[in-house]
């Protein structure tokens, strides 16, 4: 395989899997808060049940907020080997500015995981607080029926 096809599948692969993540979250995100809008906690007899129904889809976007910067790291670290490899077949005539701004690129991977990580990251501390408040209105609903 030619070292640009590599560098195009390491580049679109890991970033299109990032977008990819990022959709995901989006996604899980929206129908989340719109449960949470529609809940209605007195159809709830029992705690655990509500909080199963309340947390579903979130270990999925806390998990790509904790794992996308580790996938954009091995795009980054992917094209940082093939950078030395380019730079090994050209050892006579190395131009030092194109190898910077390979070096540069590479980097781009690190900046799109930590671009995927760190918003999945607060929305899923928002929906957890938001778990947490519904649980709490659940209980106070339960101690007022007693």
């Amino acid at each position: 395989m030619p070292i640009e096809q590599m560098k195009d599948v390491i580049d679109y692969g890991i970033i299109g899997l990032l977008i990819f993540l990022s959709f995901i979250t989006f996604a899980y995100t929206v129908e989340r808060f719109l449960y949470y809008r529609s809940i209605d906690l007195h159809a709830y007899n029992h705690k655990l049940s509500l909080e199963i129904d309340l947390s579903k889809r979130l270990p999925t976007i806390a998990s790509i907020g904790s794992n996308a910067p580790y996938i954009g790291l091995l795009g980054t670290v992917l094209a940082i080997i093939l950078t030395f490899y380019i730079i090994g077949d050209q050892q006579d005539t190395i131009n030092p500015g194109e190898i910077m701004k390979h070096l540069a690129l590479a980097l781009k991977a690190t900046a799109a995981g930590l671009f995927v990580a760190i918003p999945a990251t607060v929305l899923y501390n928002a929906l957890l607080s938001k778990v947490d408040t519904l649980l709490a209105q659940w209980e106070i609903l339960q101690d007022s029926h007693t």
